[in-house]
């Protein structure tokens, strides 16, 4: 199930990362809808990041040695 939501989360992100470029350049940078794609994309990010922290910390997930 968290393998399952973390690619989601990541599809998420490189989709909205991609929203971002084309509306940077349908607008050429007259606009809010690049900077709210961005703004989108930071957010799953740092949500992406604390899912993993919290993961972690649960025990769900364990580093192994390289």
């Amino acid at each position: 199930m968290l393998k399952i939501l973390v690619v989601l989360m990541l599809l998420l992100i490189i989709a909205s990362l991609a929203s971002g470029l084309v509306f940077m350049i349908r607008d050429q940078g007259h606009g809010p809808r690049a900077v709210q794609a961005l703004t989108v994309r930071v957010a799953l990010s740092v949500g992406l990041f604390l899912i993993l922290l919290l993961a972690y910390a649960a025990g769900l997930i364990a580093p192994h040695g390289l």
